[in-house]
Order: structure tokens, then C-alpha cells, then sequence
């Protein structure tokens, strides 16, 4: 079977085309920019084109014979790729009816892990322990992990790891095995207009699970991971390698679980004292502003630096209020315009000082751009020993990697 994925670069489709290239499809994509599991892709074979998405690329390919064109749900009705493929009658889906015809097609059991946030890391736990203790498991993790490919499949493999989305009410096409909860706070209020409708969202996914893990029987105690809850979502990994291999003793899981590394824009080191993260939540924030204490106290560091770019001006409507101590133990915090996608043009856009106003340490914030004058700054913090944390699921991410990557 020929699948065609558009979008295919990103950590949200680049995974998945790992998987169905291992599982023995012909798999060809392509992609505005190269995106971070581009370089991936190139390594297992995929063929990828990078440019204007005018459809050139996708005509070439429907000649060889596409079964299936699979895209992003970033991408418009109107994108040139998805209106072709419509035209000529390949069949069309989003990344969530592919991802659940694989399990099927494979035979594979789904651990899936959804939640608001501590999901990427909590899969790339599980996806940690499970290859270093053996199993034989297939995964999907969406972002770059420094110790595997993010998208696996061997033949033989029984589970099926996978970072279920709630974006796009993705997570819904699947009835796991196994569902790992670590977090749910509303959020995607474009999807979701209330949190009521986004909790039972949850609810249903719940329900479509033969079994559910929100707490973990192993507890926090025994972990050495920075940060509590890294820890909690290191004791949910524990808990679903033990349903997955309930021979192996808890003791083993969690001496391997201590050596997790971490993974990409979830407090990634770029370079020494430099930090970039993937939150933009105000819970996922908290989460993060815990990690980074108990790392500046761990290591002896001066203080703590943040740089923050807040996503999406839809959703700073819906959690400006939860910024109020979310930033508590910064000693300054460099607050950048919001980055902003799929808006609603009715709602007037906040600015950093509106969402600011409302923080109990606002006297350590300050209105600040992505600019070569804040990367000085910064550069001075790190050489006084500071720890500078950038969090993002922004654009800041890259500027951040070229100012500060060795």
C-alpha cells in the first residue's frame, strides 16, 4: 500500500511515517519547511518534498499509485494537496483513522497516554523502560527523543505506545488496551468551547479504554528524576510497563525509569544553562517551573531566567487567570507576544502587559522581543550562572536554538 502524507516533516505525522515505512508500506510526504523529524525521515528512506505545497509533487506520486493521502489537521480544506487528492477520488484522512487502521492491520495491544500535559513525556518513558528492558513494543511519540527513532515498528512487536493527541477530538477513533491519564485541565477552547464538553471528551475516551491508570500504585517515592511531577509521570510509566511485563520486578522498572534522559522541547539543554520547553499552559508551566527549581537547587545555580511566548490568542482568553502564581521562583521573566494561530478575529488580542498585570511577582516581568538584544541579555545571565528557561510552542524555540546551540 502507497501512502502519501502531507505535512509529514513535523512531530506530529513524522513519527507516524516512521512507523507505517517500518511496518513495510511505501510511505512519500511532503512539507512547507523542514520540520524536526526531517532528518529522520531521510535516514529510514522516505522520499520528501520540501517547498510550496502546490500539488507538483503529489501528481508525480498519484502516476506511481497513492492509496491513501494522509494530512495534518493544520492543514486548510482549501490546501492544493488535500483539494487534488479529493479530486482524484484517493482516499482522505486525517493522521487518526491511519494510526488506528496500523493497530488493527498489526495486531498490535494500544498503551495510548492522553492528558492535558506530562503526555510526550510520560510516552517517551514508557517507550524508554520498554527498550531498555526488551519488550517488544511499537511507538509513536510526538517530538525527537536523543536515544531512538520517534516512530518504531519490528515485526513481533505486541504493544503499541502512543501519544493520543485530544486536539481535533484525535484520541477518540481508539479503544485502547491501556489508557495512561497523567493530566487533564480544559484547554483548546477551539475545539472544546467548554470544559465541560472537553472533560467529557476525556470521559468517552475513558469509557472506549479496556483500562485506565491515573494514579500510579508505585508512587513518587523511589524516583530521582528532577521535578515532582516528572516524577509522578515517571511512577504512570512504572505502572504501565508493569501491566504491560508483570514479571519484571518494580524494583528494575524504576532503576531504569531514574536513568530516563529526557526528550526534545521537554526541558531540553541546548547548551550549558539554556533550557527550552514545550510549555504554554499555566499547568504545564507550574509543572516546568518545578523542574527548574529543584534543578537550580540540585546544581548550586544563581537563579532562574524565563523567557516566555504564550500560544494562540484564543487560549490566553481562557488562562490568563492561571498565570497569577504560575511563574513563582523566576527571578526575571522576559514575556513575549503571543504566537498566534487558528484565532478567532472577534476576540481582541492581549497583550504581554495585560497578561502580566495579573501575575503576584509582575515586578520581575517585563514586555520583551525575539531579538538579538534579549539573546545578549540572556548571554550574560548564563555566563553568571543562571539557569535560562525558554517555554514555547512557538517560533522562540528555533531563534533560541541558533543563539544559543553549539
Amino acid at each position: 500500500m502507497n501512502i502519501y502524507i502531507s505535512g509529514i516533516s513535523g512531530t506530529g505525522m513524522g513519527p507516524l511515517a516512521l512507523m507505517a515505512k517500518a511496518a513495510g508500506f511505501t510511505v512519500w510526504g511532503s512539507d512547507l519547511i523542514k520540520g524536526a523529524v526531517y532528518d529522520e525521515l531521510v535516514k529510514a528512506g522516505i522520499e520528501v518534498y520540501i517547498g510550496k505545497q502546490d500539488g507538483g509533487f503529489l501528481r508525480e506520486k498519484l502516476a506511481e499509485g497513492v492509496d491513501w493521502f494522509v494530512y495534518t489537521s493544520a492543514l486548510p480544506e482549501t490546501h492544493a494537496e488535500l483539494v487534488l487528492a479529493r479530486e482524484v477520488g484517493v482516499k482522505c484522512t486525517k493522521r487518526d483513522d491511519f494510526t488506528a487502521f496500523l493497530v488493527e492491520k498489526l495486531g498490535l495491544k494500544m498503551v495510548a497516554v492522553a492528558g492535558t500535559h506530562g503526555k510526550t513525556t510520560t510516552t517517551a518513558m514508557i517507550v524508554w523502560a520498554a527498550l531498555k528492558l526488551g519488550l517488544p513494543v511499537a511507538y509513536i511519540v510526538g517530538t525527537t527523543l536523543g536515544f531512538a527513532p520517534s516512530g518504531s515498528y519490528n515485526e513481533g512487536d505486541q504493544c503499541f505506545v502512543y501519544e493520543a493527541d485530544e486536539y481535533d477530538r484525535n484520541f477518540l477513533k481508539y479503544h485502547p488496551w491501556l489508557a495512561v491519564i497523567p493530566a487533564v485541565s480544559y484547554d483548546h477552547p477551539d475545539i472544546y468551547p467548554t470544559k465541560e464538553d472537553y472533560e467529557a471528551a476525556f470521559g468517552q475516551f475513558e469509557a472506549q479504554s479496556e483500562r485506565v491508570v491515573e494514579e500510579s500504585s508505585f508512587g513518587a517515592d523511589g524516583f530521582e528524576l528532577a521535578g515532582e511531577v516528572r516524577r509522578k509521570d515517571a511512577a504512570l510509566a512504572a505502572e504501565a510497563i508493569s501491566a504491560m511485563a508483570p514479571e519484571i520486578a518494580r524494583a528494575e522498572i524504576v532503576k531504569v525509569l531514574n536513568k530516563f534522559p529526557g526528550v526534545g522541547r521537554r526541558f531540553e539543554k541546548i547548551a550549558e544553562n539554556v533550557y527550552t520547553d514545550y510549555a504554554h499552559h499555566p499547568e504545564e508551566i507550574v509543572a516546568t517551573m518545578d523542574i527548574v527549581k529543584d534543578e537550580k537547587r540540585l546544581h548550586g545555580k544563581k537563579g532562574i531566567i524565563v523567557v516566555y511566548q504564550p500560544h494562540q490568542n484564543t487560549r490566553q482568553h481562557e488562562v490568563r487567570n492561571g498565570y497569577t502564581d504560575a511563574f513563582v521562583g523566576a527571578d526575571k521573566i522576559y514575556w513575549l507576544p503571543t504566537y498566534l494561530t487558528r484565532e478567532d478575529p472577534e476576540l481582541p488580542v492581549l497583550t504581554p502587559a495585560e497578561l502580566i498585570d495579573g501575575l503576584v511577582n509582575k515586578d520581575v516581568a517585563e514586555v520583551a522581543e525575539i531579538s538579538d538584544e534579549l539573546a545578549e541579555r540572556l548571554q550574560k545571565y548564563v555566563d553568571e550562572d543562571y539557569l535560562v528557561i525558554l517555554m514555547t510552542a512557538g517560533p522562540a524555540d528555533g531563534w533560541l536554538r541558533e543563539k544559543f546551540s553549539k
